[in-house]
């Protein structure tokens, strides 16, 4: 008996195939023609999964907002109050996604003032809840540490994290460019917290 449990689904394709496009060619430059022919179905077929390319884009934005910040709690639970662990594990999760939703990153840049001020606000909201979840880490990691300092850190880092888009070569190649970026990137993070503390 099969599962589908890996694979995306109409909606999901759509979106992957939205953020990409949005991404190279910005919200404006991609219509929902294009949209339709990268995952095989006609324009206004677009229409029985999202009301239009303003949807798409609240739905990416928002999503990924949502899900960057129930990961992290999921990591807070896991790590049993342990700080190190946390931080550690919330380094990780960031990676993953710097690394696999890069066109998510150039989206959030450039578009997110084109969303719905109720989507914007909560997009701000959820992004705010997930910095709070590494400030305490780093605070109870660091209990010396200010806490406008910590959050400088957590945001540098967001920063440093979030580069990835404009890394020149892709870092999902199966030549082991993506372990060599995620174990730079991993370093580089650690190093800017470790730097906290004399």
């Amino acid at each position: 008996m099969s599962t589908r449990t890996d694979a995306p689904t109409r909606r999901e394709q759509i979106l992957k195939e939205a953020a990409r496009l949005f991404a190279e060619r910005g919200f404006h430059g991609v219509g929902v023609d294009e949209i339709g022919a990268a995952v095989g179905i006609s324009g206004p077929g677009l229409y029985r999964h999202f009301a239009g390319k303003e949807a798409m884009l609240a739905e990416l934005l928002v999503g990924i907002s949502e899900r960057l910040l129930s990961g992290g709690r999921l990591r807070v639970e896991e790590a049993a109050e342990d700080p190190g662990v946390l931080l550690a594990s919330l380094i990780d999760g960031h990676i993953d996604f710097a690394l696999d939703d890069r066109p998510l990153i150039t989206l959030h840049d450039r578009e997110l003032d084109r969303l719905r001020e109720s989507d914007r606000k909560l997009v701000r909201q959820l992004q705010r809840q997930y910095v709070e979840l590494w400030v305490t880490a780093v605070r109870e990691l660091h209990p010396e540490v200010p806490e406008a300092e910590a959050r400088a850190a957590v945001h540098a880092v967001f920063g440093l994290l979030n580069s990835t888009p404009h890394l020149g070569a892709r870092s999902d190649g199966a030549s082991g460019a993506r372990a060599r970026t995620e174990t730079l990137l991993r370093r580089l993070a650690h190093g800017a917290f470790a730097s906290l503390t004399p």
